[in-house]
């Protein structure tokens, strides 16, 4: 494609995604879906030229103000990767100009909110939390999330894989806190990889692996995942319980549901059910109350600790979404807490940030359930690293920070309930 439609093709995507109305992965999927005629060079282009302005809205907008032409235009130009030559081939000496100006502007010549990239009340939050960190977390939230997988342990050991992926030419590491993840360098194709095809490894954050190891499932017991999504947590639990006992995916999507299929079908296990509810206190629901030893709860939450693959979300969550979201994680957490037997375990996770989906829930959950007893989450994890997993009195909760681990923002609650 010439470099002019290009530039023009990624304005006018922007303008799509900036609206605000989906999720940007979901308004980029159906761009490229209704425009089959952009190859692979053009969709990734035209990608990364979105999240670049995701992720530095305000620092882009505050440049644009002093060039001319289409807002669209001027962001899509300051987010435009790669070669500066071909960029300026599609340009006007105006625009040359402008973007010369552009990129000279040093950190020392933005305002703070330029340089952090977040709207206000998210910084507050964030400044509120982690203090002289803040700069740190901020300028991590900018950069792109690393490739993580989780080695499916039914079919091969983490060594064995790492050692077929490097042999394939792929910079891989075993990751730092999880003991089946690892982390690949880069934006592999996986699809054309026999570890991925045969079900060896499963796309999965390192934090997200760790919820698994906090739930503890073994074999033959009756276990559930609250709110499965499209099952990487499920997989990660059902390969711990040894393709044993019951492992029920709850959802109340149908469609996310869906994606579990083809992923257990690579991963080999038979023990999953996957289940559709209308709400929480389905009947489906009610009728497993005092049955199950341990749930997972990966509550619906804002997403914020993921901005570094979701950067739209910064923008597209406020204070009042964030209040409806915690009022929908009590009364989940609640309803998931009915289903376990005397003696059984509760975890509580979210991908975000922010103490009110979080310490707040589980505080909340605190005094609504004297029959739960808090476990802290220190002594859950192996490894002598686990107090750095850590956050609140004696090593209570789960907190991990993009800046401090190289994973997504993750939090997670632990509680058995009382024999």
């Amino acid at each position: 494609m010439h470099p002019k439609a290009l530039l023009d093709e990624s304005a006018s995507l922007i303008e799509k995604v900036f609206k605000f109305d989906h999720p940007a992965d979901a308004v980029v999927s159906r761009h490229f879906r209704e425009n089959k005629a952009l190859g692979p060079r053009e969709r990734a282009t035209l990608s990364d030229t979105v999240y670049a302005v995701l992720r530095e809205r305000l620092k882009f907008e505050g440049l644009a103000r002093s060039g001319s032409g289409s807002k669209w235009r001027r962001l899509a130009i300051l987010g435009f990767p790669g070669d500066r030559d071909f960029l300026k081939s599609a340009l006007n000496d105006a625009e040359k100009s402008w973007l010369d100006a552009c990129a000279k502007a040093g950190d020392a010549d933005l305002l703070a909110p330029h340089r952090h990239n977040l709207p206000e009340w998210l910084a507050a939050v964030l400044r509120d939390q982690v203090g002289d960190e803040f700069d740190a977390l901020a300028a991590s939230l900018l950069l792109p999330a690393p490739l993580d997988l989780r080695v499916n342990a039914l079919k091969k050991k983490r060594e064995a894989v790492l050692a077929e992926l490097r042999a394939a030419g792929l910079v891989a590491e075993p990751t730092p806190y999880a003991p089946l993840g690892i982390r690949l360098q880069g934006k592999p194709s996986l699809h054309k990889l026999p570890a991925f095809t045969s079900g060896e490894v499963e796309v999965q954050d390192e934090g997200s692996q760790l919820l698994a190891l906090l739930l503890d499932a073994k074999r033959g017991e009756m276990v559930a995942d609250f709110c499965a999504g499209a099952g990487g947590k499920t997989l990660a639990i059902g390969a711990a319980m040894k393709n044993t006992g019951r492992l029920y995916a709850f959802d109340t999507s149908a469609h996310r549901l869906d994606a579990i299929k083809p992923r257990l079908a690579r991963s080999g296990l038979s023990n999953v059910h996957p289940v559709a509810i209308a709400h929480e206190r389905d009947e489906r629901i009610k009728r497993l109350a005092g049955k199950i030893d341990r749930v997972l709860v990966d509550a619906p939450c804002s997403g914020l600790g993921t901005l570094r693959r979701s950067p739209d979300l910064k923008w597209r969550q406020t204070p009042d979404t964030i209040a409806a979201q915690a009022e929908l994680q009590q009364r989940i957490l609640a309803s998931a807490a009915r289903l376990l037997k005397p003696g059984g375990r509760l975890v509580y996770a979210t991908c975000s940030l922010l103490p009110q989906e979080n310490e707040a829930v589980a505080e909340a959950f605190d005094q609504a359930h004297p029959d739960f007893v808090a476990q802290p989450v220190a002594a859950l994890l192996p490894g002598a690293d686990a107090g750095r997993l850590c956050q609140g009195v004696d090593g209570r909760f789960l907190r991990l920070w993009p800046h401090r681990h190289a994973t997504d923002g993750f939090f997670a609650a632990v509680w058995q309930r009382k024999p």
